[in-house]
C-alpha cells in the first residue's frame, strides 16, 4: 500500500499565544470583526490587564474619594452596596433593564449593574444618599413624596437619580417628555403616574418650569 507523505504544519509565530490572543480579545474587541490579532498588538492590549485578584479602586462618590479593594469584575452597584455600604442603589435585575441601580456619572444617568467599578475611576459619581442637603430633601425626593410616587419604594432611589439625570438635562419638561424620558425604569407596582406628577412639580422648583402638555 503507497503511503501519503504527511503534511507538517508551519511553526507558530514567535510572540503569539492563544492565552495573548484570548486575551486580546477581551481588551481589544476589535479581533472579533478582524480576525487574529499581530503578535505586536496582542502584546500591546493585553500590557494593561489587571487581576484577577483583588485590587485598589478609587472611586468619587458624592464629593468624596472612597477607597477599595475588590475584584476587576465587580459591577459599580455592587462596589456601592457591599463595599462601600451606599445601598440606595438596588441590585435587581442585574441586567441593564429595570432601571433600580440608576446612579449619575459624570451628568449622566446610566445603570450601575453595567459599569465596572474599576472602569469608574476619575469619574464623578453620584447617588441618592448624596442628593439631601443636611435635613432638606432635594426637590425630586420631596416630590415624590408629596405625589405619592413610591409604593415598596425598592424601585424609587433609581427613579429619583432618573427623574434628577434627566431634569438636569430637560429642565423645562412636558409630561410626553417625562413619559419618554423615563422609560429605562421599570416599577411593578406601578406608580409611573405619580412619578411624572412628581417630576413636573420638581422641575417648577428647579431651574426652568414645567410646560402644560
Amino acid at each position: 500500500m503507497s503511503s501519503k507523505k504527511q503534511t507538517e504544519l508551519p511553526a507558530p509565530k514567535t510572540g503569539f499565544s492563544r492565552r495573548g490572543f484570548i486575551g486580546g480579545l477581551g481588551i481589544g474587541g476589535g479581533a472579533l470583526g478582524t480576525g487574529l490579532m499581530e503578535p505586536e498588538t496582542a502584546a500591546a492590549a493585553t500590557a494593561g490587564v489587571v487581576g484577577p485578584g483583588p485590587v485598589a479602586i478609587t472611586l468619587n462618590v458624592n464629593g468624596k474619594p472612597l477607597k477599595l479593594t475588590a475584584e476587576p469584575c465587580v459591577t459599580l452597584v455592587d462596589a456601592l452596596r457591599n463595599y462601600l455600604d451606599l445601598t440606595g442603589a438596588k441590585r435587581v435585575c442585574d441586567r441593564g433593564t429595570c432601571g433600580a441601580c440608576t446612579v449619575i456619572m459624570n451628568g449622566k444617568s446610566v445603570y450601575a449593574c453595567t459599569v465596572l467599578a474599576i472602569d469608574a475611576q476619575g469619574k464623578n459619581i453620584q447617588t441618592i444618599e448624596g442628593l439631601a442637603t443636611g435635613s432638606n430633601l432635594h426637590p425630586v425626593s420631596k416630590a415624590f413624596v408629596d405625589n405619592d410616587a413610591q409604593q415598596c419604594g425598592y424601585c424609587t432611589p433609581g427613579f429619583v437619580m432618573a427623574c434628577k439625570g434627566f431634569l438636569d438635562e430637560h429642565p423645562n419638561p412636558t409630561e410626553e417628555d417625562v413619559k419618554h424620558g423615563l422609560g429605562g425604569n421599570l416599577c411593578r407596582c406601578g406608580t409611573y403616574m405619580g412619578v411624572r406628577k412628581a417630576v413636573l412639580q420638581a422641575a417648577k422648583e428647579m431651574k426652568g418650569g414645567a410646560k402644560n402638555g
